[in-house]
């Protein structure tokens, strides 16, 4: 199989993907999919936080389908893995790391990669050549230059090669049922980049290596503090709500990441410039974050003054819903749990617990759901009931996830209604903390306007 080739088997692989993938998540949002040009090489240069997530986030929503430029060190372990991985059209990158006599292997790499671009297809690959695991962007690394000048000298600066800087967020990094938000943006032209590379490569490797860089951060939430990343991810949960409804904007998934970018922005700049005054806040953050904990709360139950109006409504239509949750768990919870079990018993780094939870998705649910099929097809006479029966297991299961979620957030609310009737000293104290934190946030950060982003 080339690489630049479209391929039919590929395609069917991909629309059950996306099957799963919609599966784990309750919203995908694509914005900016108009950038994308068509009959055009194109490489997409997307911020890696997420192993295999990160990939799957972008070729899941276009219409291209990429070679990707993974790390060496997953190829090599067997002719069965690497047949695969060359089915899913990625080919490998040798680090340093992976020793200086494999380097040179990376020229073959190279040579398949020009000629993907020769043939107007798309290449993609990862400019930090990391995952972080954190809403962090780290430094760019030479790849993409390297590659892209490299298939235009091949072809006399004919091919016109457009860079998608990408942008992908999360609203958790492994829960089941997040968010999904993917930015592509302007495309960046490596023709305007051609005269200096002429002159003088290495600069205008490392020029266009900056413009990359630079266009991605509008494309994501990113925080550059080294000191109270974790403090700051806690405020983004507890106050970042409350900052988006102080602005008057439309309250919706996107307006909140749009804020939590500008709130994320508005922190570093206050550590940068009242330091003594972050280390307060990050103290007060703290304490209110540990007492949530304690008591098993999220802010978003305080911020709700109708407990009880809001608690009795909310039992009704748990009530009410109640067999359909008991239909989707009954069928979905073995082999969700099953999978759940064994991620976070045997794999250690958390940044690849949702890319092998989406992998082992993709093998056991329909085992599952084949045993099924089998066990009740004696009373499911007709094919399209047994497809029906299919697809309720599917929509079903995700209802019974949902369903459970509310019951928690429902719980929490009996357990806040308990301690303002039977412990009002703690939900005084709960109170006066969340007001404090909030209202020394809302007065030092209107004055912490964010600064431009040094290049990386």
């Amino acid at each position: 199989m080339s690489y630049e080739k479209w391929s039919a088997g590929y395609w069917l692989l991909k629309q059950y993907i996306r099957l799963i993938d919609w599966m784990i998540h309750k919203r995908i949002i694509i914005k900016g999919k108009e950038n994308i040009p068509a009959n055009t090489p194109i490489v997409f240069a997307p911020n890696h936080q997420n192993a295999l997530s990160d990939p799957l986030a972008v070729l899941l929503n276009i219409r291209q389908q990429p070679v990707w430029l993974a790390r060496a060190d997953i190829f090599g372990k067997s002719k069965v893995i690497d047949a695969i991985l060359r089915f899913l059209k990625i080919m490998p990158v040798f680090r340093l790391r992976d020793g200086m006599e494999n380097l040179d292997k990376n020229e073959k790499t190279f040579d398949t990669s020009v000629n993907v671009l020769k043939n107007n297809a798309a290449l993609a690959l990862f400019p930090e050549a990391a995952h972080t695991g954190r809403r962090q962007i780290i430094s760019h690394k030479k790849a993409v230059p390297r590659i892209v000048f490299m298939a235009e000298d091949a072809t006399n600066g004919e091919l016109d090669i457009h860079i998608i800087p990408t942008g992908i967020y999360y609203s958790h990094y492994w829960k089941f049922d997040r968010t999904l938000i993917v930015n592509f943006g302007t495309p960046i032209r490596v023709q305007n980049f051609m005269s200096q590379h002429q002159t003088d490569p290495q600069g205008a490797i490392r020029k266009l290596k900056d413009a990359i860089y630079t266009a991605t951060l509008p494309l994501i939430l990113n925080f550059k503090t080294t000191s109270f990343y974790p403090d700051f991810e806690h405020i983004r949960q507890m106050y970042g709500p409350h900052f988006l409804k102080k602005s008057g904007k439309k309250q919706t998934t996107y307006e909140q990441y749009l804020s939590d970018r500008e709130l994320a922005a508005r922190l570093d700049q206050l550590e940068k410039t009242e330091p003594d005054v972050t280390k307060e806040i990050v103290e007060k953050a703290d304490r209110y974050y540990s007492t949530l904990k304690k008591e098993r709360l999220k802010t978003f139950i305080l911020q709700d003054h109708h407990h009880k109006t809001n608690l009795v409504w909310e039992m009704i239509k748990l009530l009410i819903t109640f067999p359909v949750f008991i239909y989707g768990t009954v069928f979905n919870a073995v082999p969700f749990f099953l999978i759940d079990r064994v991620v976070r018993k045997y794999i250690k780094d958390r940044t690849f617990w949702s890319s092998v939870t989406l992998v082992a998705a993709i093998i056991v649910f329909p085992l599952f759901y084949l045993i099924d099929l089998l066990l009740a097809s004696s009373i499911l006479p007709g094919f399209w009931l047994k497809i029906t029966f299919i697809v309720s297991l599917i929509l079903t299961g995700k209802i019974a996830f949902r369903w459970y979620i509310w019951l928690r957030k429902t719980m929490g609310r009996i357990r806040l209604l308990k301690i303002k009737w039977f412990r009002p000293v703690l939900y005084k104290n709960l109170l006066q903390q969340k007001d404090q934190l909030f209202n020394q946030l809302d007065l030092v950060l209107k004055e912490a306007a964010p600064q431009k982003e040094a290049k990386a």
